[in-house]
């Protein structure tokens, strides 16, 4: 027997227990983590993601909650797993790009520690301000900002996420001088902005589109690269001459690293057929939502990219978190 031959036969070999894992994967309930508190964006598209992945690989996906650390705890409970595709996560911007540059001590790294399989979805950041102040559009919020320096109060949902940095991009842009104030999720951010205990923020269309639909908060702009169209007369970042301002939080499907790449291959086959469905496209539409499902190297590509383009503003403004 040829080298050739023996080395294509061990090839064959080693390939053979992971084909069979594939074929029979999964043949119990898939745990899905979700790193958030229940109720919010990250759950609400778990959910239509998971309802249409069972139905695909005929089998329950069970969704369990473990929020913590701005989402590091429960992704880096998946990065921990066992690697047979049994636990998998949804893992948001920060977890996968922001906090790389922001924490010295990092429970995983997103691109040693974790199978990268689709990103699920993008939503867009919109660009809000209470009713009460006195600006309509982004020029003026610049200008009113410009004429008091540091009077001018932001919410985010937390330090170092997306709603916070894409706040310090316009800030670096606009060569403004904002105050933030970090709350600990969505909810409480938007009820003091309504309050009006803070002037303005940004935050995922899903989180303002009711106070927005309502008239109490304002949409000056939206972060994405094209208006969104749930809000189509709100223009784009890029359309007021800031095109540097670009702000999409976005999700991706992760496992473990060492999962089996035949069953990385079914995850994400069952994952892209779903977010490629009319039922999934409309009901995430429906949130604000945008479905993605590509290739497992193009979320790679995509991840890496947004590491380095974020890292950039973090190193412009100092920011960094214990």
């Amino acid at each position: 027997m040829s080298t050739l031959v023996r080395a294509l036969c061990l090839i064959g070999v080693l390939a053979w227990p992971s084909t069979l894992v594939a074929q029979d994967f999964p043949n119990r309930t898939v745990k899905f983590i979700v790193p958030f508190p229940a109720g919010g964006p990250a759950d609400t598209i778990s959910r239509i993601l998971t309802e249409k992945m069972a139905t695909i690989l005929g089998q329950t996906i069970v969704i369990e909650t473990r929020s913590g650390a701005g989402g590091l705890t429960g992704i880096a409970s998946v990065a921990k797993a066992e690697p047979d595709g049994y636990t998998i996560a949804i893992a948001p911007s920060s977890g996968l790009a922001m906090n790389v540059n922001l924490r010295e001590n990092m429970p995983f790294h997103p691109l040693k520690d974790l199978a990268l399989i689709t990103q699920v979805v993008s939503v867009p950041e919109i660009l809000v301000v209470n009713e009460n102040v006195p600006v309509k559009s982004v020029a003026e919020l610049v200008a009113a900002a410009k004429a008091q320096p540091g009077k001018l109060v932001f919410a985010s949902t937390g330090l170092g996420g997306m709603p916070h940095l894409a706040m310090e991009l316009l800030k670096l842009t606009a060569q403004i001088d904002l105050v933030h104030v970090p709350y600990t999720g969505a909810a409480p951010a938007v009820n003091d902005l309504l309050g009006g205990h803070v002037q303005l923020m940004f935050a995922d269309v899903p989180v303002l589109l009711g106070s927005v639909q309502s008239g109490k908060l304002r949409a000056l702009a939206v972060g994405s690269r094209k208006r969104v169209p749930n809000l189509p007369s709100v223009p784009t970042m890029a359309e007021l001459g800031m095109p540097q301002v670009e702000a999409d939080n976005w999700y991706g499907l992760v496992a473990p690293i060492a999962t089996p790449p035949a069953v990385v291959a079914k995850l994400h086959s069952a994952a892209v057929q779903a977010l490629h469905s009319a039922e999934v496209k409309d009901k995430l539409a429906a949130h604000g939502a945008i479905a993605v499902g590509n290739s497992s190297e193009e979320f790679s590509g995509y991840v890496k990219s947004e590491i380095d383009r974020w890292g950039k503003v973090i190193a412009a403004t100092g920011i960094k978190i214990k």
